[in-house]
């Protein structure tokens, strides 16, 4: 028997027994919304307070709208239909008319407790409208949800609490690492106009050299079928060269009916991998997976420079700006930069491989423990996923 069908959490703190009761939202809540007002952006005052929409803080203003502890959520503009924007806010807080303000009613409802619960709601087939689809107020009140004594509910509210803020601490300590790496990059490598960077490993004083790209980087255009020595790999912005099966996007690339047949391009490790047609997005990185073969839509580079150092020129944001000067085509997903104006751009080198390796070498130790801490994080919203599919019903 399905426990869960019944009302029965599978993972239940001691001395909790029976189901959870069915009720409508309304029952359980009250709704502030006639106290939202919206402010168009010119017309803010800035200060403290978190100005909220539909899907979160949009900016801090003056002066408040409501102060308690409320849940927020979406009325119009959502931004993600499968995981609806819900909100929990502790204090003075100004809301605009894009969400709605609800508050668990006095010894009902948990407000810690509802923010999860609700969020487990399928919204999308409530919703009405079309682009920007709405949730409509009395609709809203009239949505099923399951609740457990206030007991429990404050037990859970407060735990999965926890597990947000220890989710958060890890996130803030990401995000400080990355603009950490983003300061040093700008230090490390001469600002336009210099040749040579404001901050040095000791023992290095020569100016930088100018090159072009196609000077440090030779084209790779050897192809072959896929085999045992050279599987088939995928090519994505923001992952790099990975396995085909662990691409987040789509894998378009392997419904091909001739994929035993068709010669694909090698890439080798430590190659430099580019998509024309996705520079602005950020498609281009150092091979760092191995030998295998990728679609020839890319295009793939070897170098005799320390090929770390090269990586971390091509993805600079300076770079990429000089290289969608050459971007070609009317439509914006289908403009591209060819190969052969890519290796024009100038770029500032320094001269001794000693001192690119020690560069690359720096940020790709900043780099693993970048991915330590991005792998906590995930490891932490799988475990609390996990546990919401347990302890909820």
């Amino acid at each position: 028997m399905d426990n869960k069908k019944n009302g029965i959490p599978k993972l239940r703190f001691p001395g909790f027994t029976g189901a959870w009761e069915q009720r409508k939202l309304g029952e359980v809540v009250e709704r502030f919304d006639n106290l939202r007002i919206p402010v168009t952006s010119s017309k803010r005052e800035k200060g403290i307070t978190p100005y909220y929409g539909a899907n979160g803080i949009q900016d801090y203003v003056q002066g408040y709208t409501h102060d308690g502890e409320f849940v927020l959520v979406a009325e119009d503009g959502a931004n993600d239909l499968q995981n609806y924007p819900v909100h929990y806010v502790n204090g003075k807080v100004w809301v605009n008319n894009h969400a709605h303000v609800l508050q668990g009613k006095k010894d009902i409802a948990d407000n810690l407790f509802l923010v999860n619960a609700i969020k487990r709601i399928k919204f999308e087939t409530y919703l009405v409208g079309g682009s920007r689809a709405k949730l409509n107020a009395d609709v809203m009140m009239k949505l099923p949800i399951k609740v457990p004594t206030l007991n429990e509910q404050q037990k859970l509210g407060k735990y999965f609490s926890r597990i947000d803020s220890l989710i958060a601490l890890h996130q803030r300590k990401l995000e400080h690492l990355q603009e950490q790496k983003k300061g040093l990059l700008q230090k490390m490598f001469p600002k336009n106009g210099e040749t040579v960077p404001e901050v040095r490993f000791p023992g290095f004083t020569d100016a930088w050299e100018q090159r072009k790209l196609g000077e440090v980087v030779e084209r790779r255009i050897e192809k072959r079928r896929q085999s045992e020595r050279y599987p088939r790999l995928a090519f994505a912005s923001g992952q790099g060269v990975i396995p085909l099966s662990e691409r987040k996007t789509n894998n378009r690339e392997q419904l091909t009916k001739d994929e035993f047949t068709k010669k694909y391009l090698v890439t080798e490790l430590d190659d430099i991998v580019y998509n024309p047609a996705n520079v602005k997005y950020g498609a281009i990185d150092r091979n760092k997976y191995g030998r295998g073969l990728i679609s020839p839509i890319y295009v793939t580079f070897t170098t005799e420079e320390v090929p770390g150092f090269i990586e971390r020129i091509v993805k600079s944001h300076d770079f990429k700006q000089k290289a969608l000067r050459f971007e070609e085509g009317t439509v914006t997903k289908r403009q591209s930069v060819n190969p052969e104006d890519l290796v024009t751009i100038n770029i500032l080198v320094a001269s001794q491989k000693k001192e690119q390796k020690k560069i690359s070498l720096f940020f790709d130790n900043i780099d693993t423990f970048i991915a330590l801490h991005q792998r906590k994080l995930e490891h932490l919203e799988l475990m609390k996923k996990g546990l919401l599919q347990q302890m909820f019903v």
